[in-house]
């Protein structure tokens, strides 16, 4: 089956949660002791990670900077998405929720990117259009208004489903979309004039050249425009007026929706599925109370920068080291659990799937940087995973700041491009011998001899 595609918007969210027991002696607000830090995909980046949670294969194309935020959202994105990055003028956006004893108190933004208008990468492209399904996520920050990538929407609409989720900043929704779903207020907006919902649901369909439009209306479900004909599509009993936080749930219901048209619903089935997923979201507490693993799995480790910091904070060593990870064999295992041993904390830092094509040539790597940054996450030895784009990890390494390098034994301290800056930041570098037998290019050659006998 052919991935989601989820197009759009990526936003870096974070939850600051705390006690408030007390006013500020200088006014009479609540004073919030932190009690801890989280951070999690907003906006598309969001709802790529939920759609992941109804479809194994997804895929992102968005706006990310090259700051600290930008770099934490990427990172957070790629153990569970395949990521694909379009340029981003100005710097991330990032939306920070202060939080008591559940309450939400205060969010304050920050960052003022938006995407640049720059043609389109033959990566992006071929992502794209590689889509059995597209979920464009609109948030008002220039990916949906890209002429290229709306030209290329507009075309594959006509043969993939074309979910759009639209934004009262953001562009029209290219014609001959499957699904569009605004919210109600949203709705009401785009068509000032009707207020009757019906009525509604069926101008935008036809204002928008789409085949259906589904506007959300919260507890009450969805409200769908679906050929000549409008339905209210129902909460399941037990599942509305929750009270929980809603924040998430537009995205949820949407992604839903899309990973049952890629699994062949109908636009009805769809709705009725993004319905009932979106509410036992909120019931579950919404996306402040989302994990980044699935339900008997590990929980997901703290972003390598904050991780470096805490341990620097805390006089402990950070220990990290890299490669490719292409096929993960006993040799990686024992050079990750012998780097870990070296400290209070392992970041592995992963080349990218570009990365390694340079490196090791067409055909590598044979498995994809989001599914290998997704295995090694789950090892306990690893606490944080980040993934580079160059040859070398020494720009990374630059930031990380390292007290430990660790690289495997085939390596000799002066074949390595990034001892100088591990050097530089007082790091040393530790080589950990190989395990006879095991290479990833040893690998792959036997098992490809192995098919060449059959």
């Amino acid at each position: 089956m052919n991935p989601l595609v989820v197009v759009g918007d990526a936003i870096l969210d974070v939850d600051v949660e705390g006690r408030a027991d007390r006013l500020c002696p200088e006014a009479p607000v609540p004073v919030v002791d932190v009690t801890r830090r989280r951070y999690r995909p907003g906006g598309a980046g969001l709802a790529a990670l939920l759609a992941a949670q109804s479809t194994s294969d997804v895929e992102l194309v968005a706006a990310l900077g090259d700051d600290e935020s930008g770099t934490t959202l990427g990172e957070l994105l790629s153990s569970r998405v395949r990521v694909h990055r379009l340029p981003l003028r100005g710097s991330t956006v990032r939306k920070t929720r202060v939080r008591a004893a559940g309450q939400s108190m205060l969010r304050v933004d920050d960052g003022d990117g938006t995407a640049a208008n720059e043609p389109l990468s033959a990566e992006v492209v071929a992502a794209v259009r590689a889509a059995g399904a597209i979920l464009v996520a609109d948030y008002g920050r220039g990916v949906a208004a890209h002429p290229e990538l709306r030209r290329l929407l507009t075309e594959l609409a006509r043969r993939v489903p074309v979910v759009w989720d639209p934004h009262p900043r953001g562009p029209e929704p290219v014609r001959g979309a499957q699904l569009v779903t605004p919210n109600s207020a949203e709705a009401k907006g785009f068509a000032p004039a009707y207020t009757e919902p019906a009525e509604l649901a069926k101008v935008l369909r036809d204002e928008w050249g789409a085949d259906s439009v589904a506007i959300t209306t919260g507890a009450s479900g969805a409200l769908l425009a679906n050929g000549k004909r409008v339905s209210q599509v129902e909460v399941p009993a037990g599942l509305g007026n929750t009270g929980h936080d809603t924040c998430g749930a537009g995205d949820r219901f949407a992604s839903a929706a899309a990973a049952a048209l890629l699994d062949g619903y109908t636009v009805a089935e769809a709705v009725a599925a993004g319905v009932e997923t979106a509410a036992s979201f909120v019931a579950d507490g919404g996306a402040s109370a989302l994990s980044l693993s699935q339900p008997g799995h590990r929980a997901p480790a703290t972003p390598a920068f904050e991780l470096a910091s805490r341990v620097r904070g805390s006089g402990g060593r950070l220990v990290a080291t890299g490669g490719c990870f292409d096929l993960v064999h006993p040799g990686h295992l024992t050079l990750l659990r012998r780097a870990r041993e070296l400290g209070d904390a392992l970041v592995v830092c992963l080349n990218s799937d570009d990365s390694v094509r340079r490196l090791k040539g067409e055909g590598r790597p044979i498995v994809p940087a989001a599914d290998r940054a997704r295995l090694l996450a789950e090892l306990s030895c690893v606490d944080a995973v980040l993934t580079f784009d160059e040859t070398s990890p020494a720009r990374l390494l630059d930031r990380l700041r390292p007290d430990v390098w660790v690289k495997g034994g085939d390596y000799t301290e002066a074949e390595l491009p990034e001892s100088e800056v591990v050097r530089r930041h007082g790091g040393e570098i530790v080589l950990v011998p190989a395990v006879p037998g095991y290479s990833t290019t040893r690998l792959i050659a036997i098992a490809r001899g192995r098919e060449g006998e059959r």
